[in-house]
C-alpha cells in the first residue's frame, strides 16, 4: 500500500503530531458522511441553531428524526481508523486528537486526549436551566411521548450524526422533549450551524496545536471553518500538513502530503508499520 507507507513516512519523519479528524473516519462504523467526494453537500445541510430554537415545527422535525436515528449511533462501535489512532497516541506520537465528530467513537477505542471540537451527541442539554442528561435518557422520553411512531424509526433512512430522512413523514405533531427539572428546551450539547465553537475549546487546540511538529487531517473535507482555522494556522507556523481522505479538501493548496485513500486502512497499516 503506497499510501500507508509514505503515511508511515512522514509520521516517523515528525513525532509530536495534532490530529483532526472528521466524518470520514467513522463511516465505517456505520456513521454516514455529510459531502461527497468533490466537498457538495450530500443531502440538505443540516438545521441551524437559529431555526431549532425559534421554530417549533423544525424543532418536532429534528427531534422526530433523531428518535429514529440515534439508536444507530448508540450502536456503533470504532473501526480501524480510531484504533490506529489510539494506538498512535499510546505511543506518544500525538499532542492532542480533535475531532469534528461527535460521536464518541476515538474515546470508545481508547484515545484519551481527545477534544470534541463540536460536542458529543450522546448528552443533552436543557436551554433554560442549563441541566445535563444522557442521549439515551432523552430517547426512552421520546419513546413514551410518542408511541405511535415505532415505524418511523423501522423506515427511516440513517443520516450522519444520529439523524434520519423523514422527509416523507408528517413530523409537526411529533412531541419534542422537555427538560424534567424547568420544562425548558432540550437540545443535543452539540454545535449546531449557526452556532460558535467555544473559546476555551479553540484555544485548547490552538495550543496543542503550537506544541506539534506536524498537523495530520484525517477523514475531513475542511469545508467547515471551524477545523479549517487550524489548517490555515499549520501553515502560517510553518509547520508541514498532511492530508489523509477521499476527496477534495478545502486545505489541498496547503497540504504538504495528500493521500485520497481509506481512513481504516491506510491508517492501521502506517502506524503498524511506524510500531
Amino acid at each position: 500500500m503506497p499510501d500507508a507507507r509514505a503515511l508511515a513516512d512522514w509520521l516517523h519523519a515528525h513525532p509530536r503530531v495534532f490530529v483532526l479528524t472528521g466524518a470520514g473516519c467513522s463511516t465505517a462504523s456505520g456513521i454516514p458522511d455529510y459531502r461527497d467526494r468533490d466537498g457538495g453537500w450530500k443531502r440538505k445541510p443540516p438545521v441551524t441553531y437559529q431555526a431549532f430554537v425559534q421554530d417549533p415545527a423544525t424543532r418536532a422535525r429534528y427531534w422526530a428524526r433523531s428518535h429514529a436515528g440515534w439508536p444507530m449511533v448508540a450502536r456503533a462501535q470504532p473501526n480501524a481508523a480510531h484504533r490506529a489512532l489510539a494506538d498512535l497516541e499510546a505511543c506518544g506520537r500525538t499532542t492532542m486528537l480533535v475531532t469534528q465528530n461527535v460521536d464518541g467513537l476515538h474515546q470508545r477505542a481508547g484515545t484519551r486526549d481527545v477534544l470534541d471540537l463540536h460536542g458529543r451527541i450522546d448528552a443533552v442539554r436543557c436551554l433554560g436551566c442549563g441541566a445535563r442528561t444522557s442521549r439515551d435518557a432523552v430517547q426512552a422520553q421520546l419513546v413514551e411521548r410518542n408511541p405511535d411512531w415505532s415505524h418511523a424509526v423501522d423506515d427511516a433512512a440513517i443520516a450522519p450524526d444520529g439523524d434520519a430522512e423523514l422527509d416523507a413523514i408528517d413530523t409537526r405533531d411529533f412531541q419534542a422533549p422537555r427538560c424534567d427539572a424547568c420544562d425548558g428546551l432540550l437540545k443535543p450539547d452539540v454545535v449546531f450551524f449557526g452556532e460558535n465553537v467555544p473559546r476555551e475549546r479553540v484555544f485548547a487546540a490552538q495550543a496543542a496545536l503550537q506544541s506539534a511538529d506536524a498537523m495530520l487531517v484525517a477523514g475531513s473535507s475542511l469545508m467547515v471553518y471551524s477545523g479549517y482555522r487550524f489548517a490555515l494556522l499549520a501553515r502560517e507556523a510553518g509547520l508541514p500538513l498532511a492530508i489523509l481522505t477521499n476527496g477534495t479538501t478545502r486545505a489541498d493548496a496547503l497540504a504538504t502530503l495528500k493521500l485520497e485513500a481509506d481512513c481504516g486502512n491506510t491508517l492501521e497499516t502506517a502506524v503498524s508499520a511506524l510500531a
